[in-house]
């Protein structure tokens, strides 16, 4: 796999999902006890099962895409962060890895910016490339820190010079383990599919914020805001009514508990169909393990879910495993550089970002 020849060494990871993301566990196992459900979902759907690397990785076009352009165009890298411990050690991975693979062979990658949503200057400031964005006023986010991320967006854009066309929005917790190049082509934007963001299953809800006459729910894409490539002049129109929509939606009780966590990811979602913004859905954009077993051309490892393995290799799902790393298990501090490696058994991806993060 490119750029795996530099994994070596580097990166203590793992920490940055705020206490909203502790319910990300009760999903995974949630997730295990419907198989059912899954099934009929089908295999397009799922972002959390092992494709060979033969397999199409464009799933959904938008309705009226062109031929797709070959021009390469580079895009800006931006995660939003917070300044806690747990945010900050999964940042200096993130850019470790950015730097690893921003020169390579067929990368786009382009400039930086880490946003700092806590709206005072950190100790990674002459680290890492970081813009200070003020928080939302207090108690306006209810405890969900995330709904902080597209008010920071709507500041960096306002205010800051961004040099490139496009915009990669990325998170803490993302790991790049091969070069990236520009998924969005001739102004459409580039998502990753998430299984569990259904628009369609959450029809009543979605046309609380997306009236019938916008258009059919399915103008609503399966996404959150990260990971998305997108044209700069989009994100200006779109980051205004995501923020908007954020807070609506967390300030409408049947909303805030359907959406839970993944609230502000509709957010995003329903404010691009707003716009009639359609994104190509790319399921080689992002790989989450343990669900997602091998690398291959896959761009980006997401390790939001706790890995747990007996010693002979079997997950354990949402039982604590005899081997696991779970980032949550490091709020205070990165994780040691000696970690043990999982055992023998364990996916390529497991292992992957194990050693990546230690």
């Amino acid at each position: 796999m490119n750029g795996m020849k530099y994994i070596g060494r580097a990166l203590f990871l793992a920490l940055l999902a705020l206490g909203s993301f502790f319910a990300t566990y009760n999903l995974l196992t949630m997730m295990i006890h419907n198989n059912t459900r899954l099934e009929k979902m089908g295999s397009n759907d799922l972002d959390g099962m092992s494709l060979p690397t033969s397999f199409d990785p464009i799933i959904q076009m938008p309705e009226n895409h062109k031929a797709l352009s070959k021009e390469r165009l580079l895009f800006h890298v931006a995660l939003t962060a917070t300044d806690a411990p747990y945010s900050k050690w999964q940042c200096r991975i993130m850019y470790y890895w950015y730097k690893k693979m921003k020169d390579m062979p067929e990368s786009d990658m382009g400039g930086f910016t880490r946003i700092l949503h806590s709206g005072s200057p950190d100790e990674l400031m002459d680290e890492i490339p970081t813009f200070v964005a003020n928080p939302l006023p207090k108690g306006l986010d209810k405890g969900y820190i995330v709904l902080n991320r597209p008010w920071a967006f709507v500041q960096w854009l306002e205010k800051a010079k961004i040099n490139e066309e496009y915009i990669l929005m990325a998170e803490p917790d993302h790991i790049l383990v091969n070069p990236l190049p520009n998924l969005g082509q001739n102004g459409y934007p580039a998502a990753f599919p998430f299984f569990y963001i259904r628009p369609d299953e959450n029809k009543q809800i979605i046309r609380k914020y997306y009236p019938e006459e916008k258009g059919p729910v399915t103008d609503v894409d399966p996404i959150g805001n990260s990971p998305v490539i997108i044209k700069k002049s989009l994100l200006e129109k779109i980051a205004p009514t995501w923020m908007n929509v954020s807070l609506r939606m967390k300030n409408d009780t049947e909303t805030d508990k359907a959406f839970g966590w993944v609230l502000e990811m509709y957010a995003y979602a329903v404010a691009s169909a707003l716009h009639g913004v359609q994104h190509i859905l790319r399921k080689d954009f992002m790989l989450q393990p343990p669900w997602d077993l091998d690398i291959g051309k896959k761009y980006i490892i997401h390790y939001t879910y706790g890995c747990d393995y007996s010693l002979n290799g079997e997950l354990t799902y949402g039982k604590i495993g005899e081997w696991r790393f779970d980032k949550r298990s490091y709020l205070r501090g990165p994780p040691p550089k000696n970690l043990t490696m999982p055992p023998p058994g364990v996916p390529e991806s497991v292992v992957c970002y194990n050693y990546l993060t230690c």
